[in-house]
């Protein structure tokens, strides 16, 4: 984290902070995201908010210039930025008795033990399509997302008959897809396309949504318990525990579960995990 603590009086190259980590820059954002909860870009926002508002209650600079040498093109683009963060403005700010917000600075120490098998195999798929639903949606770090739980949960029957018709390949069944995730969203939090379909090589129905996928190799990691936990659980330990210590890292390319329940919904929940994976050479 000291090449973003380094750079947050000015504009950050992510490609630049990715390599000083020995890593791509996608790879550094899916990774941080699944690690601290929170989009990349929501981090460096709040931080460089935390560290202005020192400035700001300083009161020895005037607020245009904190603000460009923060980096923003107007006082006015500053003060949105700070409002958004501690909800009031900097002149607020000043006045005796403000209340601001701070975003302590993160820092990851990932311990490898080999303790625990992961479970996983690399499968090479050519280009097919995921056939279904789709909805834009927030994306939850933690817990159930409203938005992609009401997407499954508005299914009616019909559609869930043809995802079975149309599954003709791995991952068999009903298959869920985060796509086109992006960190500048409402509040600063992650938005992005969810699909609930069949990865398929027929042609969809009138009416569905479809998502191309192009060849990739696949990382696909297994596990069993209560949803969501057994999936958050499954992402964190890929980002601390499989990345460091394997020869891969993460490509662009939509992330699939595949989720199968046993007994009551939710009680144990057998996982599959596909993440699109290349070598780190």
């Amino acid at each position: 984290m000291d090449a973003i603590e380094e750079r947050l009086d000015r504009e950050i190259d992510l490609r630049e902070v990715a390599a000083t980590a020995l890593t791509s820059e996608y790879q550094l954002r899916r990774v941080f995201s699944v690690l601290a909860g929170m989009p990349l870009s929501e981090y460096v926002r709040r931080r460089r908010m935390t560290v202005a508002a020192g400035a700001v209650r300083d009161g020895r600079e005037a607020v245009q210039d904190i603000a460009v040498r923060f980096g923003y093109s107007s006082a006015d683009a500053f003060s949105r930025a700070f409002r958004g963060v501690h909800g009031i403005g900097p002149e607020q700010a000043r006045r005796p008795g403000a209340v601001l917000r701070s975003q302590p600075r993160l820092s990851f120490r990932l311990t490898v033990e080999g303790s625990t098998d992961m479970q996983y195999r690399i499968v090479d798929k050519p280009a097919f399509r995921l056939v279904g639903r789709r909805t834009r949606s927030t994306v939850a770090h933690e817990g159930i997302n409203p938005d992609a739980d009401r997407l499954v949960r508005s299914l009616p029957d019909s559609d869930r008959d043809l995802f079975d018709e149309l599954s003709d390949q791995e991952p068999h069944g009903e298959v869920s897809a985060w796509d086109d995730v992006d960190g500048s969203g409402t509040a600063g939090g992650a938005v992005a396309d969810y699909y609930v379909g069949a990865a398929t090589s027929r042609t969809a129905p009138d009416g569905y949504d479809v998502l191309e996928i192009a060849a990739h190799s696949w990382a696909v990691f297994t596990a069993s318990g209560r949803f969501p936990r057994v999936l958050e659980s499954l992402w964190r330990a890929v980002g601390a525990e499989w990345l460091p210590a394997n020869p891969y890292r993460l490509v662009a390319a939509p992330s699939l579960v595949r989720a199968v329940d046993h007994g009551e919904e939710g009680v144990r929940t057998d996982v599959e995990l596909w993440l699109a994976v290349g070598p780190t050479a």
